[in-house]
């Protein structure tokens, strides 16, 4: 790696965690992917990219953004559809020491690519595991385990309050990716843990089911 005998050097994993000889055996796994940096906190000169592999819930491939997911028979399910969209950015902001902003765009400018809905907020940002953790399918996000860190860590199920927005649409983590694909062919997550300098990219297609 071209590394001088005094150089000093620190192998983490994607989300800045240093590997030690303490946790080396908790956090080095087959395919993941490593960093060697001069610090933990040092930025990234390119971009890098990881490939998730998992075995698809076999309702990924024949109950993907089924309409009896959201509506009985006569109702329109779209608007189901878009409030699962809406539930990550509910349980991101809800701990906001200011203003949450959540916003809703629907893209139909044919020069930026396909039509798409776009729901940006200020969060508290998800890791690539927390991203790679989301993408894995009906998986309740208070059941998932090891290194898979939760995208809902913390998160404390509020009791009923009429009318409120508490995040607990998705509560059995299963509709975020049915309202994606009820929506549209694929998913781009785009994510800045708050403290962390590393903006992390999810892409999920129906192409690569």
């Amino acid at each position: 790696f071209g590394i001088t005998t005094d150089e000093n050097f620190v192998i983490t994993t994607t989300n800045r965690k240093e590997i030690t000889e303490d946790n080396f055996g908790d956090l080095v796994q087959d395919g993941i992917t490593l960093y060697l940096l001069q610090s933990v906190d040092q930025m990234l000169l390119s971009a890098t990219k990881e490939r998730i592999d998992f075995l698809p819930h076999y309702d990924t491939l024949v109950k993907s953004g089924m309409y009896e997911y959201y509506a009985s028979e006569g109702q329109n399910p779209l608007p189901f559809a878009l409030a699962e969209l809406i539930d990550n950015s509910l349980s991101a902001t809800c701990r906001n020491t200011g203003i949450r902003s959540i916003q809703i765009k629907l893209l139909f400018d044919d020069s930026q690519g396909k039509p798409a809905v776009a729901v940006i907020d200020n969060g508290r940002g998800m890791t690539s595991k927390q991203l790679n953790n989301w993408a894995v399918y009906r998986l309740s996000k208070f059941t998932r385990q090891g290194d898979f860190e939760s995208d809902h860590s913390g998160y404390v199920r509020p009791l009923p309050v009429p009318r409120s927005l508490n995040s607990d649409i998705s509560y059995f983590g299963v509709g975020g990716k049915q309202a994606v694909f009820f929506v549209g062919q694929s998913a781009r997550m785009i994510s800045k843990p708050a403290d962390s300098q590393d903006v992390h990219e999810l892409v999920l297609s129906k192409e690569d089911f």
